[in-house]
């Protein structure tokens, strides 16, 4: 009897901020000094709820709890013009074994960024490390009504790129992504590396230390 070796997916979907780059920390600097314009400081809990969430949801918190009669856009302008200040300082910083895994998955499988970051915060992210050429799509919090873990995003992403759940995975750092890979029937690898903030990964199919470990075996593995 001869034994089918597993087919490679169709298409690998990456988290940004924490999965390729490492940018969480800046991510939630800019977000406070935005705030900061408005005369109004980040708790720890906001700060926390920056990783990992959306834009939509980042900006509905921080306004209902301080009161901040602020637009998501305006804010969200503010923030990138800190961003890119604190960026300016450090460059963007590719996570371990990024670019050695973009470049081999590109080879066989579509590829596409779905980000809570702003779509121009994508844009800088994947310029600044030359990333974007391997990418056929890279979505940011304005093309969805809801963030993760809401499968929203992932699901939108997996119909631009005319892509099926069971041929498709998801590649993550924080549980709000993993859960709306899995809200959106999509294996999920979870990876330790940009997990500063301790995410709980346990809810990814896979978890792994870095993306040198997730191996072409492995990815096809999954959707066996």
């Amino acid at each position: 009897m001869s034994l089918t070796a597993p087919l490679p997916p169709e298409a690998i979907l990456f988290d940004l901020d924490g999965t390729l780059v490492d940018s969480e920390r800046e991510n939630v600097e800019s977000v406070a000094l935005a705030v900061r314009r408005w005369g109004a400081e980040l708790s720890d809990g906001e700060r926390a709820f920056v990783i990992g969430h959306s834009w939509n949801e980042i900006h509905a918190l921080i306004a209902g709890n301080h009161r901040l009669d602020i637009a998501m856009p305006e804010l969200i302008a503010m923030a990138v013009d800190e961003k890119r200040t604190l960026v300016d300082k450090t460059g963007f910083r590719a996570l371990p074994g990024a670019e050695a895994a973009i470049q081999r998955f590109a080879r066989y499988a579509k590829l596409a960024v779905v980000s809570g970051a702003s779509c121009v915060e994508v844009r800088d992210a994947l310029a600044g490390l030359g990333f974007a050429r391997y990418f056929e799509l890279a979505l940011g919090a304005e093309d969805y009504p809801r963030g993760k873990p809401a499968p929203d995003p992932y699901l939108l992403a997996m119909r631009r790129l005319g892509a099926s759940a069971a041929g498709c995975l998801v590649i993550e750092d924080a549980t709000p992504g993993i859960l709306a890979a899995r809200a959106a029937g999509v294996k999920v690898i979870g990876v330790r590396a940009g997990n500063f903030a301790g995410y709980d990964l346990t809810p990814a199919d896979v978890v792994v230390d870095t993306l040198d470990d997730v191996t072409d075996e492995l990815a096809a593995g999954l959707l066996a």
